[in-house]
């Protein structure tokens, strides 16, 4: 427990870093949204595209494990989607909603964690969990999200409005060159690298102390439903390791080194994505930061307990 707890200390530390802020008054309440565009417009960008072009696709093919985790996480994602819009609710508030049961938190807790329980060798599979989450399962909500925005009568105009807003969407345009850069063979100058790693670094800590100032702001919000909020959250930490493992032991039968890795990077708490794509798209995001902070909180429990109980 006190591995995983030292793991999720940062976090919560960034958070508090900005709710300090705002309290006070270091940042004014313009803040949460401008450095929330800082992330979705460059950070992230920089870090999807640097991942993508540094990947070795021959020595991260592996169909078993993608198929799992990326199953897994959609899996739930959509079963959220569903019940949401059944209930009414936009199909972009939705998405998001799907991405807080679906999205976990692979970048900053991914590696320490997965290191723990495998060794180096975590290391692929959790980079691949990472392009998985960052990049397919995110790249759907996005979808998601320009589709209900731009829905409108005739199916043509949707598809053209939905295709011109998603080649103008820095989140996937940057992965996207990012592979074309890894599939052609070619390095990036060491200035372009260095350039790309001090931008992408930025991603995880300036998301983390956005939505510390968005907890500090004085505002007139919509009520969170707690027993939608406990829904979520017991989604993110247990159903989706739970379909993860299911499909990586039992349908794929993957060998029982990624059968563990695999289910720990489904039980990671929410990440930061689905806030930042709240903020962006201005959706009501206090379900999320709320989801984000609870999970993150029981995940120290969810987290240690399966790690005894596999280790």
């Amino acid at each position: 427990m006190l591995s995983t707890l030292l793991t999720v200390l940062p976090i919560f530390a960034l958070i508090l870093v900005g709710w300090l802020a705002r309290r006070l008054g270091a940042l004014g309440p313009h803040a949460t949204t401008e450095l929330n565009r800082f992330v979705v417009w460059l950070a992230l960008p920089a870090l999807l595209f640097d991942v993508m072009a540094k990947a070795n696709w021959s020595e991260l093919w592996q169909p078993g494990f993608i198929a799992a985790f990326a199953i897994g996480g959609l899996v739930v994602f959509a079963l959220t989607v569903a019940g949401r819009l059944l209930r009414g609710a936009p199909l972009p508030d939705a998405a998001v909603d799907g991405l807080n049961t679906a999205y976990p938190n692979t970048g900053y807790m991914g590696f320490p964690l997965g290191v723990l329980a495998l060794g180096p060798g975590a290391a692929g599979p959790v980079t691949l969990a990472m392009i998985l989450t960052v990049c397919g399962i995110f790249g759907v909500g996005i979808v998601c999200i320009e589709i209900g925005l731009r829905t409108e009568k005739g199916r043509g105009s949707v598809a053209v409005k939905v295709a011109k807003a998603l080649g103008k969407n820095p989140l996937l345009v940057a992965p996207a060159l990012g592979a074309l850069v890894s599939l052609s063979g070619l390095s990036l100058p060491a200035p372009a690298e260095t350039f790309l790693k001090l931008l992408g670094e930025a991603a995880s800590p300036c998301a983390l102390v956005a939505l510390g100032l968005f907890l500090a702001a004085d505002r007139t919000a919509a009520p969170v439903s707690n027993s939608l909020c406990s829904l979520y959250v017991l989604a993110k930490l247990v159903v989706q390791p739970v379909v993860t493992w299911g499909l990586a032991a039992l349908v794929f039968q993957l060998p029982s080194s990624l059968t563990i890795i695999a289910t720990l990077l489904a039980a990671l708490p929410t990440g930061t994505g689905p806030f930042m794509l709240a903020e962006y798209y201005n959706r009501e995001a206090s379900m999320t930061a709320r989801v984000i902070l609870i999970s993150t909180v029981l995940s120290v429990l969810t987290v240690s307990g399966y790690l005894a109980w596999v280790l």
